[in-house]
């Protein structure tokens, strides 16, 4: 089989019924121009029939030191175990590639997490669980990240660790870079973390009871909420 420029993926008859304005407003998208959005023959529910699970995005937020990236990859761990297919995208790690010319102003933290977003719908909306550990300070920002997804499917799960305990933890050393001004504009310190109001999953370092809570303590609550809520089946 050949295909060409001209194969099409949906029927070019589809367009007929679509009024001029919209045809319009389909090629002009921010600042790209004569453009237009091309549907796929295979939809999510085809890709999460394959899967067996359902596209969602797990945002963990919190100070840097909370555990973030420890939770998200000891749950990752428990999910390839179950079978489930993942992705893992975490703060740093992106900065390596996809984000590497951004700094940390709060223009440059904004495009941050609206890329991550972007990045994080397309994976869900392959029937992909996404693990996404972004310290992701400034609330209008998850929120614009939550209204990119479906209904349900973005999952905010807030690690409520006391500054305090994070600055103990300091496994980068960076809070007491901070301290001696070394760091400017960083979170907790001289720039603010705006707490989730309503967070679908809070994880807290220490317990109500006040007993100590562990990576896979943590990571058991995430998946007892994916599996209530029917994501992994």
């Amino acid at each position: 089989m050949t295909f060409t420029e001209s194969s099409p993926c949906v029927d070019a008859r589809s367009l007929d019924n679509l009024a001029p304005e919209t045809l319009k407003q389909a090629y002009t998208v921010g600042a790209s121009t004569n453009i237009s959005w091309h549907e796929s023959r295979v939809g999510r529910a085809d890709k999460q029939r394959i899967l067996k699970q359902r596209g969602c995005v797990l945002w963990f937020t919190g100070l840097s030191g909370s555990g973030k990236s420890t939770v998200a990859c000891t749950l990752e761990h428990t999910l390839n175990s179950m079978g489930k297919f993942t992705v893992n995208l975490d703060g740093d790690n992106v900065r390596h590639g996809l984000n590497k010319n951004l700094g940390f102003s709060p223009e440059d933290r904004e495009e941050n997490i609206r890329r991550i977003a972007e990045v994080s719908k397309l994976f869900a909306e392959s029937g992909t669980i996404t693990l996404v550990s972004f310290i992701s300070p400034y609330k209008a920002d998850r929120e614009k990240a939550r209204s990119l997804l479906a209904s349900g499917d973005f999952i905010e799960v807030f690690m409520r660790v006391p500054l305090e305990i994070c600055e103990e933890r300091d496994p980068k050393g960076l809070y007491k870079k901070a301290r001696a001004g070394e760091i400017k504009g960083f979170t907790g310190i001289d720039d603010p973390y705006e707490e989730p109001d309503r967070p679908e999953i809070t994880l807290q370092a220490v317990s109500d009871g006040g007993e100590k809570q562990n990576p896979e303590c943590m990571a058991q609550q995430v998946l007892s909420y994916l599996q209530d809520k029917g994501y992994l089946s």
